[in-house]
């Protein structure tokens, strides 16, 4: 048998057993081999006793089968060079990577990381832990964490929307096309201080075991600067921040756009930027809704909902966000809107998500709402509406 196959489930063997494993995951299906795409291998503990489980990912679905080590080490054997060209291996303090070239020549490497996420195993279930703090160096660097790994006192709230944040990027990712390709990029506009492109960042590659290139963009010079220092501080070789506007900046390819708390028609442009250049996946959480508030102009017994001043401002935030969604939909894209972590935590908790179709059709039904929505509450104007036909954006 290939030597590198042999040392590569002894690697396997000695994180099992020292206690040291995190994941292990099989991807690079052969064309020959059945409609497993991926294998993803976890601990869990049942009836008292420590299993690995086997996640076999099809296409349209899952299936879990559970194992003793010695079961696993003869399934690993046979799929590994026979059904899958990669796996790759999580321990606490390295990682190991089995991968063949087109000559199905094997090559094994072996080198220290911090691993991003964690097991934690409990009575039949498998809780997968997709932050973890333990070695976790941008976190660190970002004051979210102290020097022993433990959360900052007043960043909890910080921590717990960056962990919620994380979980739906994941449920996103896998639910688009980019979950099959190996090379992502992305852009965060409107990036701040980092803390969610840092973890998208690390989470793409450790957890999805991706080849991701990140820009932040952002405004302010200064936390550009930061933010590139800590990157290097990392070892994060692709991610990147540049000093730039959301509306002026030239984004050219990308696979998923995201613009987080971007003010107003800012949130319009990023979208804009994302349906031009047909991104797979576009994420914006909008803040403040000035543009389609001072365009409301309802009458008859719709005057009643916007005669006090917070429920305008309300109603403006759901016909702007809905009009939103809506030419997400008539541009290709399945769309959802939603609360993605509690008020207690951050006030600017609406997420718009458009995931890319493939072969779309029905889009002028969309168009229709769009109108009808615009007559209902008099509004003449709509800036992300008018932006893409200025630019000639098809549809």
């Amino acid at each position: 048998m290939d030597k590198n196959v042999l040392n590569f489930i002894e690697e396997f063997k000695k994180a099992w057993i020292g206690h040291e494993f995190v994941r292990l995951i099989l991807t690079n299906p052969l064309a020959e081999a059945d409609a497993v795409t991926r294998i993803q291998l976890r601990q869990v503990k049942i009836k008292g006793q420590e299993k690995v489980s086997f996640v076999f990912e099809y296409p349209n679905k899952q299936e879990v089968k559970n194992f003793s080590l010695v079961e696993s080490v003869a399934r690993l054997t046979s799929f590994i060079g026979n059904n899958f060209k990669n796996a790759h291996l999580y321990a606490t303090c390295r990682e190991v990577q089995l991968s063949y070239s087109r000559k199905m020549k094997s090559r094994l490497t072996i080198h220290s990381r911090v691993c991003t996420s964690d097991i934690l195993s409990g009575h039949d279930k498998v809780k997968i832990r997709l932050l973890n703090l333990e070695g976790n160096q941008y976190l660190k660097e970002l004051g979210v964490i102290t020097d022993a790994f433990q959360i900052v006192q007043s960043m909890q709230k910080k921590f717990k929307q960056i962990s919620k944040y994380i979980e739906t990027v994941d449920a996103i990712f896998k639910s688009s096309d980019l979950f099959e390709k190996k090379d992502i990029s992305v852009i965060d506009m409107g990036s701040g201080k980092g803390y969610l492109t840092f973890a998208v960042y690390d989470f793409l590659r450790g957890h999805h075991d991706k080849n991701v290139e990140i820009t932040g963009v952002e405004l302010r010079e200064e936390l550009v600067d930061f933010c590139n220092q800590v990157a290097r501080k990392c070892g994060f070789e692709s991610l990147k921040f540049c000093r730039g506007e959301i509306s002026s900046y030239e984004v050219g390819h990308v696979d998923m756009l995201i613009a987080l708390h971007a003010c107003d028609t800012a949130t319009d442009d990023a979208i804009f930027k994302g349906i031009s250049a047909a991104a797979s996946i576009i994420i914006t959480a909008p803040c403040c809704h000035k543009q389609i508030r001072k365009e409301l102009h309802v009458d008859k017994n719709l005057k009643c909902i916007v005669k006090y001043g917070i429920l305008a401002e309300r109603q403006a935030e759901i016909v702007t966000d809905t009009l939103r969604g809506l030419i997400l939909e008539a541009y290709g894209y399945k769309t959802n809107i939603f609360e993605f972590i509690a008020d207690a935590h951050t006030h600017k908790n609406v997420m718009i998500v458009g995931v890319k179709r493939k072969n779309f059709k029905g889009k002028e039904l969309f168009f229709d709402q769009i109108t009808a929505l615009k007559s209902l509450f008099g509004v003449e104007h709509f800036y992300l509406e008018k932006l893409l036909a200025r630019n000639k954006v098809g549809r």
